[in-house]
């Protein structure tokens, strides 16, 4: 079993790292490999709406976007983390994940790989970012994991998120959480297979 963990911070060994690796080292721990993917300083631009991933099965902008996707595939979670800028995830990590969900539905199904938003700030705006992030796995037909408190960390860098004992905490229980959702994910699907879906129905009032 493999859950990819996505840093969506510009600052690649920063608070927002020191979360999900604390996630990660839990993770390793009960038997499931990770690999973590540093995003936040990339140059990624958002979605343009072209469609054009709905032919080619991948999106137009050939960047981490699409190399992501093909991980993705294969794995059987996913971790998000971002910093919180304005009460919400910065502008790179939603430019990432808008085109990586909206081109892979036409790649592969999400339905029962397990989801978790991890976030991090100085001081406020976390629930409202943790509700954001969580969005793109309830869409996606993938199972979100909690924590026993929502799944944020305080510091404005990695040394004062290394003082957030509750925070690290947090982590871990998440990470443990994590590792035991999708393990009885595994058994379910061997025992029962995945639910039984319908053909969508878009239901559009605009004539």
């Amino acid at each position: 079993m493999k859950v990819l963990l996505i840093n969506g911070s510009p600052h690649v060994k920063g608070s927002t790292y020191t979360a999900l690796n604390e996630v990660a080292v839990t993770l390793e721990k009960e038997g499931i490999e990770t690999e973590m993917i540093h995003i936040g300083h990339q140059a990624i631009r958002g979605c343009i709406a072209c469609g054009k991933c709905r032919e080619i099965g991948h999106c137009v902008f050939d960047d981490a976007v699409n190399e992501v996707a093909e991980k993705f595939a294969n794995a059987d979670g996913m971790v998000v983390g971002s910093p919180v800028y304005y009460a919400s995830a910065n502008a790179t990590l939603v430019a990432f994940l808008d085109r990586l969900f909206y081109s892979s539905a036409r790649q592969f199904d999400k339905t029962m790989k397990v989801g978790a938003a991890v976030v991090s700030a100085r001081r406020g705006g976390n629930t409202a970012t943790f509700d954001e992030l969580n969005k793109y796995f309830t869409i996606s037909g993938m199972p979100v994991v909690s924590s026993q408190y929502w799944n944020q960390i305080h510091g404005n860098n990695a040394e004062d998120a290394l003082k957030d004992a509750e925070g690290l905490q947090i982590m871990r229980t998440l990470g443990r959480n994590m590792a035991f959702l999708m393990k009885s994910i595994a058994l379910g699907k061997e025992a029962y297979g995945l639910p039984e879906t319908e053909a969508k129905v878009a239901t559009n009032f605009i004539r």
